[in-house]
């Protein structure tokens, strides 16, 4: 297992198969996992608000017997009070790992390159990959083997289009990103998960058509404006509303389950008949963060426990 988890792509099929079946393993049996970091502490630190991905490292640290430090910004903005640098080289002689949710991917290299600690990326400006090995959790949840879906992401290309579908390629899922012209995702890494894919007998597409989504097994959404971008979703609801998954894309598409990595705006970029509806695995999707995050947490700062 390599020391770091910065986009995602240090981990090829085999090692991302291994780490959602460890996830398997503690979300099934958690009290064998129930010192796996005992002695371990790992400080979190958060750029940006968080609920989610907050509270499933915090309390999932807790039940793997490790100690998590929350560490904001009200010492501080990392880069200005001190350096990133020697926020790396401070904190590294301290904690066993430093998880951070940071606004610029620049920041992950610089404390990566700097700690001696294992750092995780719990979100920047192009990646979001611990969110993305929750999403495929899911996915193995529902119906086994991912190799054989079609998973279709609706709406703006963003970070977490980009973890998806580098997962997606790498674990052989057909991968589109349905996104309005002018706000697909970055073509650079389109075009690494394109060979990725191609490795795995596997597809990566981007289209600005709905119809490009149907015979999909899995819708999956995201919030129209990023975290961090002011811009009213009334302002972009014209440019975006085609791409809302309500009930018709659902008859439309013949998909089988819907996912949404939230926060999620009821009634823009998914309905509430949708996101309480049968097919909706969200809540499901939320729970599995803990427990993808807890199997990479393992598997860097305790290898030797599995």
């Amino acid at each position: 297992m390599t020391q770091q988890f910065i986009t995602g792509l240090e981990l090829n099929k085999e090692a991302n198969l291994k780490l959602l079946n460890l996830a398997l393993q503690i979300k099934n049996n958690p009290m064998d996992f129930a010192d796996a970091l005992k002695g371990k502490s790992v400080v979190t630190l958060f750029e940006k608000p968080s609920l989610r991905t907050r509270l499933s490292f915090d309390i999932g640290i807790n039940k793997l017997g490790g100690h998590a430090v929350y560490l904001d910004q009200q010492n501080g903005a990392m880069g200005q009070r001190e350096s990133v640098k020697d926020f790396a080289l401070n904190i590294s002689t301290w904690a066993d790992g430093i998880v951070a949710r940071v606004m610029a991917h620049s920041t992950l290299t610089t404390l990566s390159e700097f700690s001696s600690v294992p750092v995780v990326n719990s979100l920047c400006d192009l990646y979001h990959p611990c969110q993305a090995l929750a999403d495929f959790l899911t996915l193995t949840e529902i119906y086994g083997d991912v190799s054989q879906l079609k998973l279709a992401y609706l709406g703006e290309g963003n970070n977490v289009t980009h973890s998806l579908m580098l997962l997606a390629a790498s674990l052989g899922t057909d991968f589109v990103a349905v996104c309005p012209k002018g706000a697909s995702p970055d073509a650079q890494i389109v075009k690494q998960a394109e060979a990725i894919a191609a490795q795995n007998g596997a597809s990566v597409s981007v289209s600005d058509r709905i119809e490009a989504a149907v015979g999909s097994n899995a819708l999956y959404a995201d919030t129209w404006v990023s975290m961090g971008d002011n811009t009213p979703l009334e302002l972009v609801k014209e440019k975006y509303m085609p791409y809302q998954i309500n009930q018709k894309l659902l008859d439309t598409t013949g998909a089988s389950s819907v996912l949404h990595c939230q926060p999620a705006h009821r009634e823009f970029e998914i309905t509430s008949e949708v996101m309480d509806g049968e097919k909706s695995f969200i809540i499901q999707q939320a729970e599995n963060r803990m427990h993808a995050q807890n199997a990479l947490l393992v598997s860097l700062l305790n290898p030797n426990f599995v």
